[in-house]
């Protein structure tokens, strides 16, 4: 069982606190302690599906960006890395399968934490149901360059999804070590390619992105609201509170490394994708193939392929990873009454929340699967569903930042650092809201909010109604805490 470390930082023990010391047992009815620190990383790293950014990301970017892509990148990393240590703040005193939920409910309104929770749950089901669309998209360009032909996107659709809940319905340990295998691979191809095209262009700075020309202040602030959508997912090592080895300690961590390494890795591709593109005199913005023509550049034009294969398993991991942490957070709000009480239930043998990991399967496929049958692009459905899940993801960071001073106070952990992280953390995701917002996007990208505020209606209405009494019963969250 759990032992909490009691050399880690803060003041949460089991005197001060005796409730969390009675709780701290709680595990949901999941496996306790079975996941190494890697594989908890690769959660966080298989949520944001780190190698379709180069793929398909990227090159949105630079059609706003330009040669100010990389700092787009740049600037993305340093917003996400204030969340991150926010984030970090909570996960190094309590962990539970809640996620920034559970964080949020022990400072927050309940009302404000129930709007954490349904923003959550939508973030990691649209987000698996836009990396759907980016499987079926990339599995039926595979198919035709090898045969000539290509299958259904909806049985593509479905089919992706069903092995995904297959296998988080099996084994969470199962999961994460093929999450992170996949990604461990995909990766390093992208890197190869990477330092191929660096090496063979001399290891030069290119002036044109150093001196950012022709880059417009507009063109790159809605160029960064585009690289936020790359590190969506980041923190949801936080879902795995319950499965984690020694959580206090390889939850924060994980949260900050994969901030951390995903921005290096996004912002050296920007780097290298532009340059590449410069040196064939290629538009990177209107590019559909982009991985194929740098590794041609990089003297290895085979690598291009391995790419795609890569982004496709990438995908799949990604779909796998969104499963995961969708149940999970549904698991708990089921436990606090923002859900019915039916999905509090746990598999006997395989102790995941295996009704959870239906539900949220199918509500990740249903929207893909209608508007594929309508004959909607893979890639459309990326980018519609993918920009629907940034609005969940914002709001709930947002929140969980603005909520962290109040919570160290209660912890006697409050620091003025503290306080300026978790303002600039706030402010960087309001901005990043308004982005989103403002100018009004085209097409069914302006929908989206609406959207968005209907579903968020929806779930408070449920709270109002249903939540409220039951979450009496647990106004002190159910967590593994520090003591």
């Amino acid at each position: 069982m759990y032992n909490p470390c009691p050399t880690m930082t803060g003041s949460a023990n089991a005197e001060s606190h005796p409730a969390k010391d009675s709780q701290a047992q709680t595990d949901f009815g999941l496996q306790r302690e079975i996941l190494s620190p890697t594989e908890t990383l690769a959660q966080s790293v298989s949520t944001m599906a780190p190698t379709t950014t180069p793929a398909a990301t990227i090159p949105l970017v630079c059609a706003l960006a330009g040669n100010g892509t990389w700092l787009a990148y740049v600037l993305a990393t340093v917003a996400i890395l204030l969340v991150a240590l926010c984030i970090s703040r909570y996960a190094r005193l309590s962990a539970s399968p809640g996620s920034l939920y559970s964080y949020a409910s022990m400072t927050l309104p309940r009302w404000l934490s129930a709007t954490v929770a349904w923003s959550l749950l939508l973030a990691y089901v649209a987000t698996g149901s836009s990396v759907i669309g980016g499987f079926y998209h990339y599995a039926n360009l595979l198919l035709r360059d090898a045969t000539g032909h290509v299958l259904s996107a909806v049985f593509l659709a479905l089919l992706v999804t069903c092995v995904s809940m297959w296998i988080a319905y099996r084994d969470v340990k199962i999961s994460a070590r093929l999450m992170l295998w996949i990604e461990a691979a995909s990766v390093s191809v992208i890197v190869i390619v990477v330092v191929l095209l660096l090496y063979r262009h001399g290891w030069k700075w290119d002036a044109e992105e150093l001196h950012l020309t022709g880059m417009t202040g507009s063109g790159l602030r809605l160029g960064l609201v585009l690289a936020l959508f790359s590190f969506v997912g980041f923190e949801s090592a936080t879902t795995l509170g319950a499965e984690a080895r020694n959580p206090l300690q390889t939850i924060p961590r994980a949260v900050i490394q994969s901030a951390v390494l995903a921005g290096a890795f996004f912002t050296v591709c920007a780097y290298a994708e532009v340059l590449g593109f410069h040196v064939v005199g290629q538009d990177l913005g209107k590019s559909d193939a982009p991985m194929y023509v740098l590794a041609r550049v990089g003297g290895a034009p085979v690598l291009g392929l391995l790419i795609d294969i890569g982004a496709l398993v990438s995908l799949f991991a990604g779909t796998l990873a969104c499963i995961t942490a969708a149940a999970r957070v549904l698991l708990r709000m089921a436990h606090d009454g923002l859900a019915h009480e039916v999905l509090k239930k746990t598999h006997a043998r395989n102790h995941t929340p295996s009704l959870a990991v239906i539900i949220t399967g199918i509500a990740a496929v249903a929207p893909v699967a209608a508007l594929a049958a309508r004959g909607a692009s893979g890639l459309d459905v990326y980018g519609w569903l993918g920009s629907l899940a940034t609005y969940g993801f914002i709001v709930a960071y947002a929140l969980v930042c603005v909520a962290l001073p109040r919570y160290l106070r209660r912890e006697n952990a409050l620091t003025s650092g503290a306080q300026v992280v978790s303002a600039l953390a706030a402010a960087a995701m309001l901005l990043a809201l308004i982005g989103n917002l403002y100018p009004v996007p085209e097409g069914p990208y302006g929908k989206l909010p609406y959207i968005y505020v209907a579903y968020l209606g929806a779930g408070l209405a449920w709270f109002a109604v249903r939540g409220r009494g039951k979450k009496e019963a647990v106004s002190e969250p159910a967590e593994l805490s520090q003591s």
